[in-house]
């Protein structure tokens, strides 16, 4: 599982898309000036990643959301850091929980992200993968050196918040400390194995009293569901590395939520 080798270098291209139950990053736009260069690419990949790069490649928007973005541009440009690492139990993603005090989504797990930042620069190019790093940074503390950008999956559409968020897939090629930053915004940060949230046991239904349904994962003491949960069942499905599980075990959610 953690045998690396050589790719060539990619660019950003279709990938996957969560469901319709969604939490958003903050609010922001495009600015006017670029900031440092950011390559995306797979070279030294690890070879267990290789199918999330194939997917983020290959995969329709369409084939995998019923929500994109509107074509008119509107929307509250933003961009979460989706991050595989290699940890004690083998391969790992970074997930961070919102604070229990925040007015929205409280308590929510998430992935490192919000808006875009003026000096992000072209929110249509690089703009997202350096929102992405620097939200990532601020949020977790993370080194953004250490991160490899190897694949942009398309830009989502949230309706019930106007939020635009593109999932920027990084492979934490150098690992750095990382921990709450800001207690006011962030509860915990933590990483789950990928074979936690594979494995059936951890996986059900999240229903919330409007009739959303969509995926969930109990892990880490803590209810993953919403965007998070969606972009993350999209992967491990596309991956191939899903498992059959019970997709009638229902969790319940409240209006909070």
């Amino acid at each position: 599982m953690t045998h690396t080798h050589t790719h060539g270098t990619t660019h950003a291209g279709n990938g996957l898309a969560g469901d319709d139950l969604a939490e958003g990053p903050g609010r922001g736009g495009p600015g006017p000036a670029p900031g440092p260069a950011v390559d995306v690419t797979t070279d030294g990949l690890p070879s267990w990643l290789d199918p999330v790069a194939a997917a983020a490649r290959s995969v329709q928007p369409q084939q995998l959301s019923r929500f994109l973005p509107p074509a008119s541009g509107a929307g509250r440009q933003s961009a979460v850091l989706v991050l595989f690492g290699e940890g004690q139990r083998g391969p790992e993603l970074l997930l961070m929980e919102r604070s229990g005090t925040l007015r929205s989504h409280a308590g929510q797990p998430s992935f490192p992200g919000g808006a875009l930042d003026p000096e992000d620069g072209d929110q249509a190019t690089t703009g997202p993968l350096r929102a992405a790093l620097r939200e990532a940074e601020e949020e977790t503390g993370l080194d953004p050196r250490g991160v490899q950008i190897f694949g942009v999956l398309p830009r989502l559409y949230i309706p019930v918040s106007s939020f635009v968020v593109t999932p920027v897939l990084g492979w934490w090629r150098a690992p750095s400390p990382v921990g709450v930053v800001d207690p006011a915004e962030t509860a915990r940060v933590f990483t789950v194995p990928v074979a936690d949230l594979t494995d059936p046991a951890n996986r059900a239904t999240a229903i919330h009293p409007s009739g959303h349904s969509g995926p969930a994962f109990l892990v880490e003491s803590a209810l993953v569901w919403g965007f998070t949960a969606g972009v993350i069942d999209r992967i491990v499905h596309y991956a191939g590395w899903e498992r059959p599980w019970d997709r009638a075990r229902q969790v319940p959610l409240d209006w909070r939520a």
